[in-house]
């Protein structure tokens, strides 16, 4: 009897997938700094019976067509909007993805870029590294204070949730807007439940930690900063199709808003000429809110977990449904 082929769409550590290499017969795409081409993909998925994927795979309709003997597509990332769930389902194709082992760790970046954006940290770094530092002033690099303050988290998942303890070590007032609203989170940790418009307008942080889906996608638009302090500070770490782009470069540049912390965009990665990184009062990073090494490496394991699972007949960890 042949061993289940198993596609693994990036390159990962040896130690992550040698257990499985007398089960499985294991073809990888040889890097890890580069996506996985279109054409490699069609090719792999007419034997593969199960991927691994990363955020930056699409899976659609027509890759999965070729995929005649496809049980399971391991996405690893929380998100999955790069993978076309519904047809897969038709399919009887399994979708997995990895949440909760980075839920600490995406936390931690979040808040680490709130504070960046607040006390201009990045701008500062530049400053002295461009022999500009040279006096001092009482204003000099004058930021936000972080302490005290009012964030307002869409999006009240597991991250969220974990965002809003860290919130509560600064003293913030933690207000957040759900799909469903959340009693449960609501007494663990002290946060008021609000309409979309009431947070927009009350919060001195807004944090979107929402998913990408229909009614989500380009859910922070004019319309939405115009509703905010003009001391407000945005940021965002779930996905880019969250924000209308061209609308957050005319709040910031008009004042309309303070400043943005941004660890996701649109269309993935920018370059140095994107309008955004024209602006001092924008912060930004390349997409990577659980980027630790522990963290990946739990990632990659449970992707691995799932598809172990369902190749072997069992229900996947955490299937997406």
């Amino acid at each position: 009897m042949s061993r289940p082929r198993v596609y693994m769409a990036r390159k990962i550590p040896e130690k992550i997938w040698m257990p499985y290499k007398d089960q499985w017969d294991i073809q990888m795409w040889p890097y890890e700094d580069l996506p996985v081409s279109r054409t490699e993909l069609f090719q792999q998925l007419k034997q593969a019976d199960a991927i691994f994927t990363t955020l930056t795979d699409v899976v659609d309709q027509e890759l999965m067509d070729n995929g005649k003997h496809l049980k399971i597509i391991a996405n690893m990332a929380v998100g999955y909007d790069n993978i076309d769930v519904e047809y897969a389902h038709k399919k009887g194709i399994i979708v997995t993805n990895t949440p909760d082992v980075l839920t600490e760790s995406t936390a931690d970046l979040t808040f680490a870029l709130l504070l960046a954006a607040a006390r201009r940290l990045v701008e500062a770094n530049q400053y002295i590294r461009e022999d500009k530092w040279t006096t001092w002033s009482p204003l000099f690099m004058a930021g936000t204070d972080v302490h005290h303050k009012t964030i307002g988290i869409v999006g009240m998942g597991r991250i969220g949730e974990a965002v809003a303890h860290r919130a509560k070590g600064f003293h913030m007032n933690v207000l957040y807007h759900n799909r469903r609203r959340r009693p449960d989170a609501e007494k663990r940790i002290g946060a008021t439940y609000v309409p979309f418009e009431d947070l927009l307008e009350q919060s001195d942080f807004v944090v979107c930690m929402t998913p990408l889906t229909r009614e989500t996608e380009g859910l922070f638009d004019r319309k939405a900063f115009q509703k905010m302090k003009h001391t407000a500070i945005f940021i965002n770490t779930s996905r880019g199709g969250t924000v209308n782009e061209q609308d957050l470069y005319e709040a910031l540049k008009e004042g309309k808003i303070l400043a943005a912390g941004l660890d996701v965009f649109q269309h993935e990665p920018i370059g140095k000429d994107h309008p955004l990184l024209q602006l001092d009062n924008v912060t930004a990073l390349p997409h990577i809110g659980s980027a630790t090494k522990d963290t990946r490496y739990q990632m990659m394991k449970l992707a691995l977990e799932n598809i172990e699972l369902v190749l072997n007949g069992k229900k996947p960890k955490t299937p997406v449904t």
